[in-house]
């Protein structure tokens, strides 16, 4: 009833009042002013039946961008307002702008949440980890003089070692340094911990190599539980400046992971000269993949299903940390089945 009484309404009053364009122009603006909507374009225009424009603004019909609506007036001539308006997009992210600034909001705090937990679980993960390392050093330090030790000192009670003076006097020297190095080793243990170690002091002083590398060698074939053989070849009298407990602590990790990763018989060489040290054996070699990370911490090279080869993975982390305080350096060559070689590089003294 409405439609009829307005498209009547038309009907009388179009043909003596013209239709004025600009009047509709302004009562869509006002329209949408009072609805507190705002836009850059607002404008109608009067179509006929073939939408051919009667009155108002051509460009807007080719104008890019623009929204529009249709509304019939005169049903009977087919007459229609046609409204163009710019995209209400600005309007309505104004009008959910308090909503959209506040979910963003929520959002960032959630992400900060997280971030802290995340924090926090990092960092209870590090200090498990450094009582991690703790233990792993403690172990993979002592094993070596207690079992040189106990070797000495299971020769002088299982062998007929009364009746030779000078044999029993070298065991019980050997079993006296590897003593003297377990007390040592108990204040590196400590000095090494996650705690101290960006504080750990060196104690340098002239080491003539040749001796000093023998003592070691002699100390490692005391071992049992497969055919040790080493060898140590020195071009001349080499003297180095370094801590003489954790340089030995070094070799010793050298030797021991040559020991352990290596068949039933291994024979090991360690070479020295003014540039630096080498440690070569014919053991199982390290893959290539692996290569790049010997020296992470607890990092270890996959063996399959060997049981028989254990550690933590920190002795190589080791001996990279205390070369690097000492300004040298270490790299490694090596192929599977065919052993490794660990080559030493002296700082300042190369």
């Amino acid at each position: 009833m409405v439609n009829e009484i307005g498209y009547g309404a038309h009907q009388t009053i179009d043909p003596v009042y013209k239709l004025r364009i600009a009047d509709m122009d302004s009562l869509f603006r006002l329209s949408l002013r009072r609805k507190g909507i705002n836009l850059e374009v607002a404008s109608v225009l009067s179509v006929d039946s073939d939408n051919k424009l009667v009155a108002g603004d051509a460009r807007l019909r080719s104008a890019a961008g623009l929204d529009s609506i249709t509304v019939c007036y005169n049903l009977l001539s087919g007459e229609s307002y046609v409204a163009y308006f710019s995209p209400p997009d600005k309007y309505i992210f104004d009008r959910m702008k308090g909503i959209v600034l506040s979910t963003a909001a929520i959002i960032l705090l959630i992400a900060m949440a997280f971030m802290y937990l995340f924090h926090t679980v990092s960092r209870l993960r590090t200090i498990e980890e450094m009582k991690d390392d703790f233990v792993s050093n403690m172990t993979h330090e002592l094993k070596t003089p207690i079992a040189i030790a106990y070797s000495a000192n299971d020769a002088l009670l299982n062998y007929d070692t009364g009746n030779d003076p000078s044999k029993r006097e070298n065991y019980l020297k050997i079993a006296n340094r590897q003593l003297k190095r377990l007390g040592e080793l108990v204040e590196n243990i400590l000095s090494m911990s996650m705690e101290r170690r960006k504080t750990m002091k060196l104690k340098p002083e002239t080491i003539r190599l040749g001796p000093f590398t023998e003592e070691i060698a002699a100390a490692q074939r005391m071992r049992g539980g497969k055919q040790i053989e080493i060898e140590v070849e020195a071009d001349g009298d080499v003297c180095v400046e370094a801590d003489r407990t954790h340089l030995t602590n070094v070799l010793n990790n050298l030797i021991d992971n040559a020991i352990k990763y290596s068949g039933e018989s291994v024979r090991i060489v360690v070479g020295l000269d003014s540039k630096g040290i080498s440690v070569s054996d014919n053991g199982i070699g390290i893959p290539q993949k692996s290569l790049p990370y010997i020296f992470n911490k607890f990092y270890r090279v996959p063996h399959g299903n060997r049981q028989d080869v254990r550690g933590y993975g920190i002795g190589l982390y080791y001996v990279k940390s205390i070369l690097d305080k000492m300004g040298w350096s270490i790299d490694v060559k090596s192929k599977t089945g065919e052993g490794s070689v660990f080559t030493i590089k002296f700082g300042k003294n190369g």
